[in-house]
């Protein structure tokens, strides 16, 4: 329940000026120090969002907060190894997995837009089964997690480990934005983090089943997405 209390400390005013602030001085913490002083400051109206590519931010979250709110996106579209990997997080972690749906079902979309939105205008079927239900599915927190890092191509070059997401006017936290592909791999093996099967059958980054390739010899990590389109983002990190 959000309290007098809470909606004063939760201004945009406040909140925009309390992520400037954290995002310097946590820029050298700890992916679990960041994570804990989310959890400290934000509680049950803090929480992360998955693509159930791997289980690294959940697993990390569940730490700082057991129980912790984890928003999945089901867009009608993934592989079945995504679906497994969100119900496996659901089974043996301690967390708390809320799936969102988009507004339409695939086959209302079709109806409204026509068959295979997604190769004729990507930006749209992202728009409509990503950006507008992450938005619905955010409005009861202040703050999220995302498992967003430096190292995956140039547009996430320069993100922050906690910052203000405008769009949303909500603070935006990137724990592992330091991290590189070998600390995450060096965390799963650590710790038995759930990762998503098809990262070890050719893919490098997995979402839609559409618009989603295995990897050619050579190219970086996200090259799989989007293949042979100028589109480098689904539209959810700018």
């Amino acid at each position: 329940m959000t309290t007098a209390q809470d909606q004063q400390r939760f201004t945009d005013e406040a909140l925009k000026d309390l992520a400037e602030q954290a995002g310097r001085e946590l820029e050298d913490a700890s992916a679990p120090e960041i994570l804990q002083w989310a959890a400290d400051t934000f509680g049950r109206r803090f929480c992360v969002t998955s693509s159930m590519e791997d289980a690294v931010v959940a697993h990390l979250a569940a730490r700082a907060m057991p129980g912790v709110d984890v928003v999945f996106l089901d867009t009608g579209y993934h592989f079945p190894e995504t679906i497994g990997t969100r119900d496996a997080v659901e089974a043996v972690m301690d967390v708390n997995v809320i799936t969102l749906t988009p507004r339409q079902t695939v086959a209302e979309q079709d109806a409204e837009h026509g068959p295979k939105l997604h190769d004729r205008n990507p930006d749209l079927c992202c728009a409509l089964r990503k950006v507008q239900p992450l938005e619905d599915g955010l409005k009861g927190y202040v703050a999220w997690a995302t498992g967003l890092r430096r190292d995956e191509s140039p547009t996430r070059a320069n993100t922050p480990v906690v910052g203000w997401d405008e769009k949303r006017r909500k603070i935006k936290i990137s724990p592992i934005a330091r991290w590189t592909q070998d600390d995450v791999d060096a965390y799963v093996t650590e710790h038995g983090v759930l990762t998503n099967p098809l990262l070890m059958d050719g893919y490098g980054s997995v979402s839609c089943a559409p618009c989603t390739r295995r990897l050619l010899a050579g190219e970086d990590a996200r090259a799989g997405r989007w293949a042979g389109n100028a589109k480098t983002e689904c539209g959810i990190h700018g």
